[in-house]
């Protein structure tokens, strides 16, 4: 009998945020893999280090973070091997994911190359799309309002396009991008509806004016949240 890969999403940050069913697939797996740079911990696995009941085995899958080499298909490809080699012999490997495994999570690389060969459970979990509404006191949409999801990474025509057209919207990854994104607000007349966080629900969180930003310190885990009529549930 094979073992089951479960991609746990484990929330954006605060080790409290873990579901239930999440934090039970995390404490009865054998096996625990995780991302993490090329050098350093990872944040995954600092996230849940607190609910570990240790003697599990870890894997640690080293992805390049810069954006041309990403994603890294031959690290996949790598880390399908050596989770599959423990699935055949019959143990169970819980995969990390912050936020939630299928929203922008990089679990869904190893559900590509996975899930025609063993079983595979996805657990989704707190995204950082409602984690930081829920930090900032900003609902995200009301009444027929269209939410959209916008990577700031996009150039600097699509991003005016689409932060144009929607009623709120959250820019996501923003980090070395956050001067286009605010030259595109300021353009739009929009930059008094934006609300800008960093690091939502983790000890080093950030909310401030985007006037307030220094575009040399942001991080890749913030975002900013506008709405159109400023208050979605006005």
């Amino acid at each position: 009998m094979t073992g089951t890969l479960y991609g746990l999403g484990i929330g954006p940050g605060d080790p409290e945020l873990i579901t239930v069913k999440a934090l039970r697939l995390l404490r009865a797996a054998p096996v625990v893999a995780y991302p993490a740079p090329e050098t350093g911990e990872s944040l995954a696995r600092a996230i849940v280090a607190p609910l570990l009941p240790g003697g599990q085995s870890e894997i640690a899958i080293r992805v390049p973070l810069l954006v041309e080499r990403f994603p890294a298909q031959e690290v996949y490809d790598r880390a399908a091997v050596k989770l599959g080699a423990h699935l055949s012999a019959g143990r169970d490997v819980a995969v990390l994911c912050e936020g939630d495994p299928f929203f922008y999570g990089s679990f869904m690389y190893l559900f590509a190359r996975m899930a025609e060969r063993f079983p595979v459970e996805v657990v989704p979990g707190v995204s950082s799309l409602t984690a930081c509404a829920a930090v900032l006191g900003a609902p995200l949409a009301a009444r027929n309002d269209v939410l959209s999801v916008v990577p700031a990474p996009l150039d600097e025509a699509e991003l005016k396009a689409r932060l144009s057209s929607g009623d709120a919207t959250a820019v996501i990854k923003v980090g070395r991008h956050f001067d286009k994104v605010r030259r595109v607000l300021d353009e739009l007349g929009l930059s008094e509806q934006a609300r800008y966080i960093e690091r939502a629900t983790m000890e080093r969180q950030r909310i401030l004016p985007l006037d307030s930003v220094d575009p040399g310190d942001v991080p890749y885990f913030s975002m900013i949240l506008l709405h159109k009529r400023g208050e979605a549930w006005s």
